[in-house]
């Protein structure tokens, strides 16, 4: 009954997780089940179908299933006490008796000397004895009446449907990595070209000034400045491009894709507005989808029913056991027998145990019911930190997309009057690197802001559901 917290912190700790070094140890989440060999054809990939992969392979979710499986095997172990219980038996063999070690020695065997012919015991008489014995036997047992069996059963009950919601809770962590993984490699493949597109104008800008310095025209340190503003570039996307790759490696790891499989990535970053919502709306969603809001629920009926099979088991314990087996003898026939009776046992001399087991039982269903009172406050803050959230990263991507018109229009100009001589290539130098800036936040805006409603749907339990939906797809 315990498997289902595990499964559950699980997945409640997968979050957290995911600030530390992004590896199946620190978090199963990262890991997956590589499902197919390398092709030398790049495997295209949209968003759905790396949720979709994640959902097959995923190395936190098939934890989280296999715990399932477990509790479902311990509720038919749980059914079976409801169940009659029959069993066959048969043997045969040769044996050898010493009667005299079975009580029959030779005094004990005098006495019956009236039983033998002429009263008196036969001549050659041995002490040892040898058959052939056939037996088989039949034996049926059931509980009528146990009250710690009855709310064993309920207890088992609960831990399934926490289980149960444990998995669905680490399905939703699933989209939630996958989705946030991808957006990060789209994230990297537009750094990537904006940093190209750069290294390209500074490249035209480097030309011109060379160009202009052996014409006479410029001096030596316009060329230098337009130098130094190319190999920075050139750093700069040296490393986009190093940070692509590596988050590429960590979505297939995520979705069971050979860290060598060429990928590419065939949706581009969404960008939509969400439609407004209220505190109180998403909460009312939240309490009636967040899984482990489910999981909390179904503990606390699971601790009630495990309290209650202690105080229970101070109530007598009814159950019906028979038998019927045959006996064959060599030289002594065939012989039946059977019994048929009833059960009915209780306590006597075990209050201590009986109080302590009650006692510690109740101290965990009150902890578990603190718990659901404190989730429920905890899923109200994550509500409305993540419309908080929503709602700045929309503004900042707004600012960032203002950013990079206004940084756009202000190279343009500098550029303009570089070609016309009239400033030198230092302002030209800043408005490029201030462009790079503006594009690269904007990038990292956009990304967040999805994050932001990534985590909102999470938050609201509808993640798995509705997360193209809230990414605007």
């Amino acid at each position: 009954m315990r498997r289902a917290l595990a499964v559950a912190a699980l997945a409640c700790a997968a979050a957290a997780a995911h600030a530390q070094n992004p590896t199946s140890a620190a978090n199963p989440f990262w890991g997956s089940v590589t499902a197919e060999p390398v092709t030398g054809e790049p495997l295209k990939l949209s968003l759905d179908d790396a949720v979709e992969r994640g959902l097959k392979n995923n190395l936190g979710l098939k934890e989280a299933e296999n715990a399932q499986k477990v509790l479902q095997g311990e509720k038919n172990q749980a059914l079976q006490l409801f169940l009659p219980t029959i069993s066959l038996s048969g043997d045969t063999g040769y044996y050898m008796h010493d009667l005299a070690a079975l009580g029959f020695g030779p005094k004990t065997i005098a006495k019956f000397t009236s039983l033998f012919p002429e009263g008196k015991i036969p001549a050659g008489l041995s002490l040892i004895t040898r058959d052939d014995l056939t037996e088989g036997q039949i034996h049926y047992s059931q509980i009528l009446f146990s009250g710690p069996v009855i709310q064993g059963w309920k207890a088992v009950g609960a831990a399934e449907r926490a289980s149960y919601y444990a998995k669905m809770s680490a399905r939703g962590e699933v989209v939630q990595q996958v989705a946030k993984a991808y957006l990060r490699a789209i994230a990297d493949e537009s750094e990537v070209e904006n940093a190209k597109a750069l290294v390209e104008q500074a490249q035209v800008l480097e030309d011109h000034a060379h160009a202009a310095h052996e014409a006479g025209v410029a001096a030596n340190l316009d060329e230098l400045r337009a130098r130094v503003q190319l190999e920075a570039q050139q750093q700069t996307l040296i490393a986009a491009q190093n940070q692509q790759a590596k988050d590429l490696i960590l979505l297939k790891r995520e979705i069971g894709i050979d860290p060598g499989q060429v990928i590419e990535l065939t949706d581009p970053a969404p960008y939509s507005e969400l439609a407004e919502q209220t505190p109180d709306e998403v909460r009312a969603l939240a309490y009636k989808s967040r899984q482990d809001y489910q999981i909390l629920q179904n503990q606390a009926v699971e601790f009630k029913a495990a309290h209650a099979v202690y105080r229970s088991e101070r109530l007598p314990t009814l159950s019906f056991v028979s038998y019927y087996g045959t006996s064959t003898v060599d030289g002594a026939g065939t012989h039946g027998n059977f019994i048929a009776m009833g059960v009915l046992s209780f306590p006597i001399f075990r209050e201590a145990k009986l109080r302590g087991d009650a006692d510690a039982s109740k101290a965990t269903m009150d902890a578990t019911n603190a718990q659901l009172a404190d989730l429920r406050t905890h899923i109200d803050e994550q509500v409305r930190v993540a419309l908080l959230d929503v709602s700045a990263s929309k503004q900042l991507a707004d600012v960032a997309r203002s950013n990079v018109d206004l940084a756009t229009r202000a190279l343009s100009d500098e550029t303009d009057r570089v070609n016309a001589g009239v400033d030198d290539n230092l302002p030209l130098v800043t408005a490029q690197a201030t462009l790079a800036s503006a594009e690269n936040n904007l990038v990292e805006s956009v990304y967040q802001y999805n994050v932001s409603k990534l985590a909102l749907a999470r938050a609201a339990g509808v993640l798995e559901q509705q997360y193209r939906a809230y990414l605007g797809q």
